[in-house]
């Protein structure tokens, strides 16, 4: 699924066309997305003690993640998303303006060229003693 928890999306088909929210949840089995204020339904609880009283509880219910779209936060479009590597990563991007839809990377990515990126060589790890032991020369001499 190209949806993740916390994206601001807006729905394209059904009963609440065109209504926005922010995805509380997602069910990855069932390839559906639970969506803050879209598809309302009617629960009835039943009184589980004596002194409680029974009621009708609104609560959201899933919705299928193909009835979605992300909203990109730059230019407030609902789009596809695309992917593109940044600093070795694959991170999702708005397919309309070429913005970061990941908080992590949204300012990395309208810089970043993926073919350098992946054409680097690993730096050489080294402990932190050898590096100071190099970086003192000897007194004695």
């Amino acid at each position: 699924m190209k949806v993740k928890i916390n994206d601001t999306v807006v729905v394209i088909t059904g009963k609440y066309k065109g209504k926005q929210g922010k995805v509380l949840k997602t069910v990855p089995t069932r390839h559906a997305v639970i969506v803050e204020g879209v598809n309302i339904v009617h629960k009835h609880e039943k009184a589980r003690k004596a002194n409680e009283t029974s009621h009708i509880v609104n609560e959201e219910a899933p919705i299928d993640v193909s009835n979605v779209e992300v909203v990109c936060d730059k230019c407030g479009k609902p789009t596809r998303v695309a992917h593109a590597f940044v600093d070795g990563k694959k991170v999702r991007v708005c397919k309309k303006c070429g913005a970061s839809l990941d908080k992590a990377f949204a300012k990395k990515v309208k810089g970043a060229k993926p073919a350098e990126t992946a054409e680097e060589a690993p730096r050489k790890r080294t402990r932190k003693r050898s590096q100071k032991a190099e970086e003192t020369p000897n007194t004695e001499e």
